[in-house]
């Protein structure tokens, strides 16, 4: 069993995407405002509940509220600087 230092050194973390891939809305790593699918497919909350009903629709799965990084870990696990763009989802 992997005590818990090395479990995180060893698993991946989210990469906390800076932006709506259908709007291009920037979306900080602290944003209430991002929602993800299992695949991180990231999306803000406008679009995600109006135009896309709470389904990606890149894998048609759920769209959740994206965990935050304390800023602490943020730090030495910082967040996304790759910006995805999909206007036409």
């Amino acid at each position: 069993m992997l005590s818990r230092q090395a479990f995180y050194k060893e698993s991946a973390m989210l990469q906390l995407r800076p932006n709506c891939e259908r709007c291009d809305r920037d979306l900080p790593a602290d944003s209430a405002n991002a929602l993800i699918c299992s695949f991180e497919c990231t999306f803000c909350r406008e679009c995600a509940q109006h135009t896309l009903q709470g389904t990606c629709p890149n894998c048609a799965g759920e769209l959740l509220q994206r965990p935050r990084r304390p800023l602490v870990k943020l730090l030495k696990h910082p967040a996304s600087a790759v910006r995805v763009n999909k206007p036409d989802t």
